[in-house]
């Protein structure tokens, strides 16, 4: 095997390649076509092209190519002189270690389900980044999340299709003398044994646990099976799994993590097998817990009481009777530590108290969500006061190398020396913005979305030919054989997430007359596009899909209002990229963070927002819209109404005028001006390596330094 081959290869192997704009259009000019088959999957691509094909072409086409990203790609792999190095040593010695139920690195591995991994995705890539030494710790979904596709009626069906590990960029982890390692975890009267697949992301380290395999019982083989699958009983089975088998796998690997960071609840059984560790060195209950307590910090994502993991005594009664007896407690002393009243042990065992018990550090995800949080939990803490609450923010942000598209990429590094420099600060920001023409600004505008209409059209096709796939097929039902008529010179606003009913994804709906006018604008037309998927069991968002859809049906908004299906992070990509505006309207205060809108400024879009998340933060007044200022009511018909006739407003007297005041040469120079100001004031701030690096001054480091 020539050098080449061999150096694609391994580049296939390690994640980096998902966010280095050269090595990924390396893969892709390899076979454009296959490459979206597989789904951008490099090492499922190298499958499908023969030996004799690839080392022609390496030698011959890509050779060049080939050593450049090769040689950026072993730099990065080898620098020494990282900002941990600087900032953090001991973190560099000794790795963080961060637990999540899911994690959004490439839509070529589903391994995620919504916002909660893509940020998980993005933490362990900036993690990568700045040096720290980090390992990832989660499960291997064999069928993942869902794919999703809709019936004729525009309903949300599921199918789950398997994911093998030979088609991705996964090893399974062995012993020393090259045995599969294998390490046990106690669920009810069983032991269940899993395996561990190694992923590489940069130089950060993602382990996957598996349960399916010949020695366990069938039932418990499919507990990796599906992300947030089957009921109650399947979620604490994985949860155990990744809490537990998690910390043993730890030391299974003589890893000694200078600390564990719990990213949501759904990995706070680790503290129990941490405690257990602490009381067989001797030390009584609670001086293990304080022992616990040093070594934890924790992130919670859920605004609202109901969103969190709850159990019932008599589930958490037969599901660590043994365990508790290994741990060398009782079983009222467990459900204390997860009873929101630790003198009523009879109710529900919560798995973020849990979390908040045996934590040193805690914080929400935006400056809102802690304060949320701190009123939630206040009496934990024994207080009526927020203010006394223990529970801090770091608001969430994006991988900045991620997000940005190849030709947005390249855009801005021809504006300055890369793209962390540019986004490093405001004043980097603005003085790349300096050289930027706003004739350049547009014709980049222009360019992606182009490319955003030309893919719809494309994926609008496969749609079609899946629907005929599962559903049967009616010749004279026209919904069939619609095409885009999506236009470049039209206001394009996207709305894609996932379809909880909170996000309230119809809004812009709600006087279908007073919409009809503004799409249909003959002077200034508007444009939408909607993504996203309904939890399985949630039948209230499969319903809000099915009326998007069956309006898009509607002939006054047949092509100008597109849904497309499967939503994933290559679709996500694409939408952030092109759209002009990029739409949020959740219930306030229910959005803990978000950060899709801030992934649109990269590329010159704008945010339509409620006063939620990360918003309150970062609005301004000039680097986007906002609809109201952060009103909330219990009567959630009458918010909505309200919501839905401000947003109309700012539709009609702010943003779409904006967009089509033209100066002589037909370039919108005040939406222009806007766009400048986004880019300045959010990019700098609202990414991964800025909220990375808080977590490590912050809470990573045993004595904080900010």
């Amino acid at each position: 095997m020539s050098k080449n081959t061999s150096a694609v290869k391994k580049l296939s192997r390690n994640l980096w390649w998902s966010w280095d704009t050269d090595a990924k259009e390396l893969f892709k000019n390899l076979s454009p076509l296959l490459w979206e088959r597989v789904n951008h999957n490099p090492v499922e691509l190298l499958r499908h092209i023969s030996t004799d094909e690839l080392e022609a072409r390496c030698e011959c086409e890509f050779g060049s190519r080939i050593t450049q990203v090769k040689q950026r790609f072993e730099e990065y792999m080898a620098d020494t002189n990282t900002w941990a190095t600087n900032h953090a040593p001991e973190l560099v010695a000794n790795p963080v270690a961060y637990f999540s139920a899911e994690f959004g690195i490439h839509e070529s591995l589903r391994i995620y389900s919504g916002g909660l991994g893509i940020l998980s995705g993005d933490h362990i890539k900036s993690a990568s980044d700045l040096g720290l030494n980090f390992v990832g710790i989660t499960l291997f979904y064999k069928e993942g999340y869902f794919r999703q596709y809709l019936n004729h009626d525009g309903w949300q069906l599921e199918d789950y299709p398997l994911q093998y590990p030979e088609s991705l960029p996964i090893e399974k982890v062995t012993t020393k003398d090259g045995k599969d390692l294998i390490i046990e975890v106690t669920i009810a009267q069983s032991t269940v044994y899993a395996q561990a697949w190694s992923l590489k992301v940069g130089r950060a380290t993602l382990y996957l646990l598996d349960t399916n395999i010949p020695a366990n019982e069938s039932h418990y083989r499919e507990i990796c099976s599906r992300v947030y699958g089957g009921d109650q009983n399947m979620r604490i089975n994985q949860e155990i799994l990744l809490g537990i088998g998690g910390v043993k796998l730890l030391e299974a690997l003589h890893l000694e993590p200078a600390v564990y960071h719990m990213n949501e609840g759904h990995s706070a059984f680790l503290t129990l097998e941490l405690l257990r560790k602490e009381i067989a060195k001797g030390l009584k209950f609670e001086k293990a817990c304080e022992k616990v307590k040093e070594q934890c910090v924790f992130t919670t994502h859920t605004p609202v009481p109901a969103g969190h993991d709850r159990f019932s005594r008599d589930m958490m009664h037969y599901t660590f009777d043994k365990y508790v007896t290994q741990c060398g407690i009782d079983f009222e002393q467990l459900m204390k530590l997860g009873a929101e009243d630790p003198q009523n042990t009879s109710g529900l065992f919560t798995m973020t108290v849990l979390s908040l018990r045996l934590s040193r550090s805690a914080n929400g995800v935006s400056k809102l969500h802690g304060e949320v949080s701190r009123d939630m939990w206040k009496h934990l803490y024994g207080t009526d006061d927020p203010k006394q609450v223990p529970i801090g923010h770091i608001t969430n942000g994006i991988h900045t190398k991620s997000w940005s598209s190849g030709f947005t990429d390249r855009f801005w590094k021809s504006h300055a020396e890369n793209i962390e420099n540019l986004f490093s600060s405001r004043e980097s920001a603005e003085k790349a913005l300096s050289k930027v023409s706003d004739i350049d600004l547009w014709c980049l505008r222009y360019r992606l979305k182009r490319n955003l209409i030309d893919f719809i059209s494309r994926y609008l096709s496969n749609q079609l030919y899946h629907q005929h796939q599962f559903t049967p097929y009616k010749p004279e039902d026209s919904s069939r054989s619609v095409k885009s008529s999506l236009s470049p010179d039209v206001l394009t606003i996207g709305f894609a997430r996932r379809f909880a009913t909170y996000k309230r994804a119809p809004m812009i709906f709600q006087d279908i007359d007073r919409l009809n006018a503004i799409i249909n604008n003959p002077v200034m037309p508007v444009q939408l596009i909607f993504a996203g998927k309904a939890h399985p069991h949630d039948d209230a968002g499969k319903e809000y899909i099915r009326q998007i859809v069956e309006l898009s049906r509607r002939p006054q908004f047949l092509g100008k209002v597109i849904f497309l299906e499967n939503y994933n992070l290559g679709v996500a990509k694409r939408l952030v990229s092109g759209v002009d505006v990029w739409l949020n309207n959740p219930v306030r205060p229910m959005e803990a963070s978000g950060t899709s809108g801030q992934k649109t400024v990269l590329h010159g879009g704008l945010n339509l927002s409620i006063m939620d998340g990360w918003w309150c933060e970062a609005y301004n007044g000039t680097n986007g819209w906002s609809i109201g200022s952060g009103e909330e009511s219990d009567n959630y018909d009458e918010q909505y109404r309200k919501d839905a006739a401000r947003l109309y407003e700012v539709l009609e007297n702010q943003l779409i005028p904006t967009f089509y005041e033209r100066n002589e040469h037909n370039v919108p120079v005040r939406w222009l001006k806007n766009v400048r100001n986004a880019i300045a004031s959010i990019a700098p701030v609202y990414n991964t390596d800025r909220m990375v690096k808080e977590y490590t001054l912050r809470y990573y480091l045993k004595e904080p330094r900010v």
